[in-house]
């Protein structure tokens, strides 16, 4: 479709040039995507992992302090219990919005300072209990401050209009027969599966890669034992 005039060698060269320059800017941002996609999805899991050794580790402090904590272990239950239900929920469906304000741990962090220890053993063992329960909330926080998408929809804007390009420019002066064609299906399935790993990495507690939550239910499993 295109004219005599523009299918000539030094046009093809230009094209093949300018092409190469956003393609090699297109591949490097792609790579920054991946890279910052993945970084963030290991950060949300090994958060998620030091939360889950800290809760059994506060219930075994708590346990050797004595039977007053009965109560606090309790709320420590409920509130892993509640955490699990909003981030997997039984229906597999998570709400579309999470209070991230309702949360027991500042209850939790509460009940223990109001514990009166009669002895060094028992006041050592509270002080632990109040480190841990504030890790719990510091971590809690993280976690939900990072509920939002990491990736900026800028960089997703311009990329995708660079890959549009690229291909565009890939069909100028190609022939139009099968083989081209099913080279160009493979390529852009390929280029959107890369696209579609960084959206799932970084929604870490939803859809295909989300984060498993055998931890924290592992965790649960021990708590009161």
């Amino acid at each position: 479709m295109l004219p005599e005039e523009h299918l000539s060698t030094d046009t093809k060269d230009v094209v093949k040039l300018g092409i190469a320059l956003l393609a090699t800017m297109a591949a490097l941002v792609l790579s920054l995507l991946i890279a910052s996609a993945k970084n963030t999805y290991d950060t949300r899991r090994n958060q998620l992992l030091q939360v889950s050794a800290d809760i059994i580790l506060l219930d075994r402090v708590l346990a050797h302090y004595g039977v007053e904590t009965k109560e606090a272990r309790a709320m420590l239950h409920r509130s892993v219990a509640s955490a699990i239900e909003q981030f997997w929920p039984a229906s597999g469906k998570r709400p579309s919005t999470i209070d991230r304000r309702a949360s027991s741990v500042e209850a939790l962090f509460d009940n223990i300072q109001q514990l009166s220890p009669r002895n060094e053993v028992q006041r050592s063992l509270q002080s632990q209990a109040l480190t841990m329960a504030l890790d719990l909330a510091r971590t809690r926080v993280l976690l939900f401050e990072q509920l939002d998408s990491s990736i900026p929809h800028p960089f997703l804007v311009v990329l995708v209009f660079w890959l549009g390009i690229i291909f565009t420019s890939f069909g100028l002066f190609a022939p139009r027969n099968g083989t081209v064609i099913a080279a160009f299906f493979v390529c852009a399935l390929s280029v959107s599966g890369a696209i579609f790993l960084i959206l799932e990495l970084d929604r870490s507690f939803e859809g295909l890669l989300q984060v498993s939550s055998a931890p924290l239910r592992a965790a649960l499993a021990q708590l009161g034992q």
